[in-house]
């Protein structure tokens, strides 16, 4: 694979300096109606910093960002952080009550979001949230609800008065690689978010650790469904087109039959994201006439000819969280595993110092033994919002990631759920994670997601929501054969399509599942 060349310095004005000098005439970011080269990127990036720049965004700031992907999103993100900004992304998706949270967990400063987006209107979902909010900050007072908040403009009205060139310059030249700047915000399944804040070096260098693993050549042609405001759109999407000198392909509203048309039109030579975009890709009438011979091995598997499919399990299954900044442990995507390593997240990478502890004695465990993933290195979070530092780090340095597993002799690392997703059946410990990847592996499976429920009697059982056109006696037959008898699922709810509740951070709301697994589940015959 070709080497992608280092920037001078670890920081968004370092890399872009790089692109705007190797990669000028590349195109950087391709949507289905519009292009911007690495230089058109670079210009719009750069009047928009100067933009705010004069308006009063200073070094520090944490600014929010709520909007659609496309280049608008792209060019205003690079701007606020190449002026030494924070980027605060927002979901799209958020409710009044959780955007109201998530900016004040993020202090954020200032806020540009579009009008309107999938009906849904931010402004107003503001007043709901904060009533009498934009009158307050017309007046120039601070809001009881915010009182970090001083400014909100939408896309089409942000300030046009500009510092001059040598301002900005000034501006870019005191970001330092260990400032902060992106926060992103992740939570459990059941927990309230978490703003999760990366300085310039370890996102650069998480992203730029991983791209072998993950196949990514300069002047790749990668295509990610995923929104921007979530670290895989973010970290996989936008700055690893910026770290490796690819192109980035994007939508807005990912649609079976026109992202086919848009993957065959701009020949993308990578398609990654999570396995079941796709396979509802596969699976459109349209996709059979598609053309996408582009596309390279290392790619999703239901997007590749039958021939060049991976077997299940037989590629390392990428690892990491958004405390790491996306993958912290994986193998090249485009090659099997070596012959008993089937199944793992193949090794830590570059940067990240991985340690299996026992969550009861707090110490390290031998090779293949199971305990608590730990991690430190350059690759790691600076903070949590909100957090002591104590309560992040342990003494020396260690992240506890409530993920658990193990690393063998070869120093291979297999993962097996989460501490707080371990659930006692009859006095057995089974983690749904392992019995998601039991049924992942069943042919015709598309996706499933596993949880604990309560049973007629009042105890503990596991159900499953399966997204497939088999039939349940095939799928429950089949996990049999991978899984002891008390990890099997007892209530089952097999469907053709993906109804699984998620919450705004994109992961499947734990609580709701629960719910309609105990209402619309059943044992089966």
């Amino acid at each position: 694979m070709a080497e992608f060349v280092t920037p001078e310095v670890w920081t968004v004005p370092g890399v872009l300096a790089l692109r705007r000098h190797a990669d000028a005439n590349l195109e950087a970011l391709v949507t289905f109606e519009e292009s911007a080269t690495y230089a058109e990127l670079d210009e719009r990036s750069g009047d928009l910093a100067a933009r705010f720049a004069a308006a009063g965004v200073a070094g520090g700031d944490r600014v929010g960002l709520l909007a659609p992907n496309g280049i608008e999103w792209a060019s205003l993100a690079l701007g606020i952080m190449r002026m030494g900004a924070v980027l605060v992304p927002l979901s799209t998706l958020l409710r009044p009550p959780e955007l109201l949270a998530q900016l004040r967990i993020a202090s954020v400063t200032h806020l540009i979001t579009v009008p309107e987006f999938r009906q849904r209107r931010y402004l107003e979902d503001l007043e709901t949230a904060a009533p009498g909010l934009i009158q307050t900050l017309r007046g120039g007072e601070r809001h009881a609800d915010l009182p970090h908040f001083r400014s909100v403009w939408l896309i089409d009205d942000l300030p046009t008065r500009r510092v001059e060139p040598d301002v900005l310059a000034e501006l870019e030249a005191k970001v330092m690689p260990t400032h902060d700047l992106v926060i992103l915000f992740t939570s459990g399944s059941r927990g309230a978010p978490k703003g999760v804040i990366h300085t310039h070096h370890a996102a650069l260098h998480a992203v730029a650790s991983g791209l072998e693993a993950r196949c990514i050549r300069p002047a790749e042609r990668l295509y990610i469904p995923m929104p921007f405001f979530w670290t895989g759109g973010f970290g996989q999407g936008l700055v690893t087109a910026l770290v490796a000198g690819a192109t980035l392909l994007t939508e807005a509203e990912p649609k079976p039959a026109r992202t086919l048309a848009f993957l065959e039109r701009e020949r993308a030579t990578l398609f990654r994201g999570w396995p079941d975009q796709a396979v509802r890709l596969a699976a459109d009438p349209s996709f059979a006439r598609t053309d996408l011979s582009s596309l390279r091995d290392g790619s999703l598997g239901a997007v590749l000819p039958p021939e060049r499919r991976p077997a299940p399990g037989s590629r390392a299954n990428l690892f990491g969280m958004t405390e790491t900044f996306g993958p912290y442990s994986g193998s090249r995507l485009d090659r099997d595993l070596p012959s008993g390593k089937s199944g793992s997240c193949g090794r830590p990478f570059e940067g990240i110092e991985v340690r299996i502890v026992d969550p009861k004695t707090q110490l390290e465990v031998e090779p293949d033994d199971k305990g608590e993933i730990w991690v430190r290195g350059e690759n790691l979070l600076r903070g949590i919002c909100g957090w002591p530092h104590d309560a992040v780090f342990t003494a020396d340095g260690f992240y506890r990631t409530g993920d658990v597993g193990r690393i063998d002799e070869e120093g291979y690392l297999w993962t097996e759920g989460r501490l707080d997703d371990m659930v006692k059946v009859k006095g057995a410990t089974v983690y749904p994670s392992e019995v998601e990847a039991a049924l992942r592996a069943v042919v015709d499976v598309q996706q499933a997601h596993v949880i604990d429920v309560a049973s007629a009697e009042g105890q503990r059982e596991i159900a499953a929501l399966v997204i497939s056109e088999a039939d349940l006696a095939t799928i429950r037959d089949s996990v049999r054969s991978r899984l002891s008898a008390f990890k099997v699922p007892t209530r089952w709810l097999i469907t053709s399509r993906d109804v699984a509740p998620l919450l705004a951070s994109g992961k499947v709301d734990k609580a709701a599942l629960q719910t309609l697994l105990e209402s619309e589940g059943s044992s089966g015959p």
